[in-house]
C-alpha cells in the first residue's frame, strides 16, 4: 500500500491478478485502487486478462489501474499488451489496443469507489467458510 496526496494505492504484479483475496485485503485496508503492471502472454491475455481486472475492479469497487506490456519480444515471446483502466463498477475507461508505446487517461472520480462499495457493502460482510466433506452414501443395490 502507499498512501498519495490523492489517494491510497495498493500495488501489485502480473500473476497476483489471480488471487483475488490479495486485491480485496488491498482493498480492505483502504486502497481506492489498484495498480497491476503485467507481462500476460497473448494466449493467457486474450482469454483472461479483461475479465480478471475487471473482476477485481467489482469485487473492491476500485479503480485498476493496469500496465501492460504488449508485442513481439527480442526472445520471441509475444505478449497481449491492451493496458486498462477500469472503474469500480467494472467498466472499461480507457484501453490501449496496438502493441506501441503509449499513454492512457482518465479522469479517477474517487467519490465513485465510495458509491460503489454503498451499492455493493460486499467488504464489509466476510465470512469464514469450513467445508463439510459428506460420506458418499453406499449404493442401494448393495454393491
Amino acid at each position: 500500500m502507499v498512501e498519495t496526496e490523492a489517494f491510497s494505492l495498493g500495488l501489485s504484479v502480473c500473476y497476483d491478478l489471480r488471487f483475488a483475496a490479495l486485491y480485496r485485503a488491498l482493498a480492505q485496508g483502504g486502497a481506492q485502487v489498484l495498480a497491476v503492471p503485467a507481462a500476460f502472454t497473448r494466449q493467457t491475455g486474450e482469454a483472461h486478462w479483461h475479465v480478471l481486472l475487471r473482476a477485481r475492479a467489482i469485487e473492491t469497487g476500485s479503480f485498476v489501474l493496469a500496465a501492460a506490456q504488449g508485442g513481439r519480444h527480442e526472445d520471441g515471446r509475444e505478449t497481449y499488451g491492451h493496458s486498462l483502466i477500469v472503474d469500480p463498477w467494472g467498466r472499461v475507461l480507457a484501453e490501449k489496443t496496438d502493441a506501441e508505446p503509449g499513454l492512457l487517461i482518465a479522469d479517477l472520480e474517487l467519490s465513485r469507489v465510495a458509491e460503489a462499495r454503498q451499492r455493493i457493502p460486499a467488504l464489509q460482510h466476510d465470512r469464514v467458510f469450513t467445508l463439510d466433506r459428506i460420506a458418499r452414501p453406499a449404493r442401494l443395490d448393495g454393491a
